[in-house]
């Protein structure tokens, strides 16, 4: 049986169609990436699957437990992570600790053995009231006190979402290492960097779910034929793109142009190169590039429309 099993869940808020006909299922022991932009649907989803809302329709369940009619065993069952910090700002790491031990009748002790790695780079500031944290330190706190009662699946939405970089790395290194203990991981995040950490992931956009596989299975995936190249007039290219007559889709990446072929590379690349002379644009060395999980995204984005 899978740890989570979503069919058909709809969600709509007003004329907002949040989460349209999902269905996925996670495994014992995966990392799991929910993957999109801010909108998608991710935290719908989530708070739907934590117990925090109601589905207009389709079902679920949560290590087997139907999310409606056994939502108080779930609530015991998982850790849950939110996007906002919700500790208490004024109590301190200690305090907030020893609160959610108390409150799942657990203690810090009991459980040392899958928070250690957390709780040793928390531990030089114990006193200190959690609301004067850095970002990546309320993020360890909220996630120890999330697994205090060892729960065997763990959601968490957004986690790094406002961590530094060293931080972001710090925090997956965790996550990895709280997979090796047995607990399942169920992760969202709008950074596509991060979905090379994840075992699998779905991708959600506008509350469809466009893709669900391995990252590299998605990144052998790919259809086209990537390049990039450097150019000061990346908006002022797109505004002529549609004049280039072969297939292909673009889009801006960083300070660089990214276009993707759909036709014979040896044909598309010299007949774009000479696009880019008759119109006048000035660009760097067009190289033949790798896509990445966010290249892979736009263009299952582009297949839906």
């Amino acid at each position: 049986m899978s740890e989570i099993d979503i069919q058909h869940i709809n969600k709509r808020f007003g004329k907002v169609e949040a989460l349209k006909d999902i269905n996925l299922t996670v495994e014992a022991g995966e990392v799991f990436g929910l993957v999109g932009p801010d909108g998608a649907g991710k935290s719908t989803l989530f708070n739907i699957l934590t117990t925090l809302l109601l589905p207009d329709s389709g079902s679920a369940t949560i290590l087997g437990m139907d999310i409606i009619n056994d939502y108080l065993q779930i609530r015991r069952s998982i850790g849950y992570l939110p996007g906002v910090f919700s500790l208490y700002p004024d109590l301190s790491v200690q305090e907030n600790l020893d609160f959610f031990a108390a409150m799942y009748k657990s203690s810090i002790r009991d459980n040392m053995n899958i928070i250690k790695p957390i709780w040793d780079q928390l531990l030089p500031f114990k006193d200190r009231p959690a609301g004067k944290l850095s970002g990546g330190m309320k993020q360890k706190l909220a996630l120890c006190c999330a697994l205090i009662h060892k729960p065997s699946l763990l959601f968490l939405d957004e986690p790094t979402t406002g961590v530094d970089p060293v931080s972001r790395r710090e925090f997956w290194d965790i996550l990895k290492d709280i997979q090796h203990k047995g607990v399942t991981v169920v992760v969202s995040t709008p950074y596509m960097d991060e979905a090379t950490r994840c075992d699998r992931i779905a991708l959600i956009q506008n509350g469809n779910i466009i893709e669900i596989n391995t990252p590299n299975n998605i990144i052998a995936n790919f259809k086209g034929h990537l390049c990039t190249m450097p150019t000061s007039d990346i908006f002022g290219l797109m505004k002529i793109m549609d004049r280039f007559e072969l297939k292909c889709n673009y889009y801006p990446y960083g300070e660089h142009f990214h276009i993707v072929f759909y036709d014979d590379i040896k044909k598309a690349l010299p007949a774009f190169e000479q696009f880019l002379e008759k119109n006048g644009r000035v660009h760097g060395e067009i190289s033949s590039i790798q896509p990445n999980i966010e290249d892979c995204f736009i263009e299952l984005i582009q297949m839906k429309l």
